[in-house]
């Protein structure tokens, strides 16, 4: 696999876990406004999402694990900080919502 296509895996792990930070943080205003319906909606949107991010991840883990030099460049160190710090926020807002209901 090129750099270039490694790269690109890396921009969809930042932009699947984009999408699933911003749901989170909605997630916390719908909770806030006692619509934990809708909170709980977000939440599994952003899980969704997460799991996308993964499966990209994976793919990656995968093709290394086979024994393919990646040559893994800053996008991808970036991607792999996103996914992990949104993973983080999740099981953060996770516990928030409980104080909040």
């Amino acid at each position: 696999m090129t750099k270039e296509e490694v790269s690109m895996i890396g921009f969809e792990i930042v932009a699947y876990s984009g999408d699933a930070r911003s749901k989170l943080l909605l997630a916390v205003e719908k909770a806030k406004s006692k619509d934990f319906d809708g909170a709980t909606k977000l939440i599994a949107e952003a899980n969704e999402c997460l799991n996308d991010a993964h499966r990209a991840q994976t793919e990656l883990l995968t093709l290394e694990a086979r024994g393919e030099n990646l040559e893994i460049g800053f996008i991808t160190v970036h991607a792999q900080d996103h996914l992990m710090t949104t993973v983080l926020l999740k099981d953060i807002i996770n516990s928030l919502l409980d104080i909040y209901r």
